[in-house]
């Protein structure tokens, strides 16, 4: 007997997408929140309740970050379980940023990773990553490059490890977060 039923095949989608990051949100782990996965569609979170919390955007450079969820399963175990890794890059070396990646090299966080793929209302869609276990910066470089036209700034790694896959935030109305299932934030901090 199986153990899940399938509810749908897939067929080729005649849309086209762009890929890419436009913002990455954090929220620490230890902020308490309350939030639910739509009753039918368990891959979407339709309330948070943020508890006053803030949360934190950083405008990403195009073309450069990124979200990977790997599925991880064992036949020999029978086990699956997932751990999404967020590439970001920061262009510039400061003094500010330096002291923002130790802070966030210190704590787990939530991250919301805006995209820019759209929904059909020409909304961005939104994934949650590290909702339970949160995300930790575990690798990252600063670089400064010999030529005139290298990087200067810094790469960072984030990767979680998650029961469930990455899950889309419910679409929002006007403005990223302002769903009506989404309640109690206290603000988005942009700089």
């Amino acid at each position: 007997m199986a153990c899940t039923a399938l509810t749908k095949g897939r067929g080729v989608d005649c849309n086209r997408i762009s890929g890419g990051v436009k913002y990455i949100y954090f929220w620490v782990l230890d902020e308490s929140a309350t939030y639910a996965y739509d009753a039918v569609d368990k891959s979407e979170i339709d309330t948070i309740n943020f508890n006053n919390a803030d949360i934190y955007r950083y405008t990403m450079p195009i073309g450069v970050s990124s979200l990977t969820d790997t599925i991880v399963g064992s036949r020999d175990n029978g086990t699956v379980y997932y751990t999404p890794t967020v590439q970001v890059l920061f262009n510039k070396l400061t003094v500010q940023d330096q002291e923002e990646i130790k802070l966030l090299a210190s704590t787990k966080v939530r991250m919301f990773v805006q995209t820019n793929q759209q929904y059909t209302n020409d909304h961005d869609m939104i994934l949650a990553c590290g909702m339970v276990n949160g995300m930790e910066l575990n690798a990252g470089t600063i670089d400064t490059g010999a030529a005139w036209g290298d990087k200067n700034g810094y790469t960072l790694t984030f990767d979680g490890m998650e029961q469930v896959p990455t899950a889309v935030l419910e679409d929002y109305t006007t403005s990223p977060f302002d769903n009506a299932g989404f309640t109690n934030l206290n603000s988005i901090v942009t700089s």
